[in-house]
C-alpha cells in the first residue's frame, strides 16, 4: 500500500512550515520539514555574514537525507509531507522527476501570501522565536530569497492545492 506524498512550496514567509504540520496532523502524516533539520544539523555552524554557497551544500546533504527515508516511508503506507522550499521551478521539477522515478503519488501544495505580510511574519518570527522559528533571517535574507522564487506558472498550478494565508 503505497501512500501519498505531499510536496508543499511557496514564497518565503507565506505560512508553509504551519501548513505543513497542520497538515501533518490532520492526516496522520509524516513531515520533513528542511529549515528544522538546516537548524538542527548545521544551525551553530552558520558562518556571519551567510555563505550562499555554505547553505546550498548542507541543504543538499539534508535533501539527501530526506529521500533516504521519504521513499520507504510512503511506501509503507504512511503519508509524507515535504517542505523543502522548493524556491525554483527546477527545484520542483526535480523533485517530481525523484518521485516518477520511484513511482510515488505526488499532490503539490502552493502556500502563499502577499509580500508585505509574508515579510512581517519573518521578522516578527526572527525576533520572537515562536513555534515556527527555525533559523535566523535577516532582511537582506528575505530579499535575496524573494529574488530567487519562482512563482509557479498555470500549468505548475494544475491539480495542485493552492493556499493563500493573510
Amino acid at each position: 500500500m503505497t501512500a501519498t506524498l505531499h510536496v508543499i512550496y511557496g514564497p518565503s514567509g507565506a505560512g508553509k512550515t504551519t501548513y505543513a504540520n497542520a497538515f501533518a496532523r490532520r492526516e496522520h502524516a509524516v513531515p520533513f520539514i528542511l529549515d528544522e533539520w538546516m537548524a538542527r544539523l548545521f544551525g551553530p555552524d552558520i558562518p556571519e555574514p551567510v555563505d550562499y554557497n555554505w547553505l546550498v551544500e548542507r541543504v543538499g546533504r539534508c535533501e539527501a537525507q530526506v529521500w533516504s527515508t521519504v521513499a520507504a516511508t510512503v511506501t509503507a503506507g504512511t503519508p509524507v509531507i515535504l517542505d523543502l522550499g522548493l524556491m525554483r521551478k527546477a527545484d520542483r521539477e526535480r523533485i517530481r522527476q525523484i518521485a516518477e522515478a520511484v513511482e510515488l503519488s505526488v499532490q503539490w501544495h502552493y502556500v502563499t501570501a502577499p509580500q508585505d505580510i509574508r515579510r512581517a511574519r519573518v521578522a516578527e518570527r526572527t525576533q520572537v522565536h515562536g513555534a515556527s522559528f527555525a533559523l535566523q533571517v535577516t532582511p537582506d535574507m528575505f530579499e535575496f530569497v524573494e529574488g530567487v522564487f519562482e512563482a509557479p506558472d498555470a500549468v505548475e498550478l494544475e491539480g495542485a492545492i493552492v493556499s493563500e494565508s493573510e
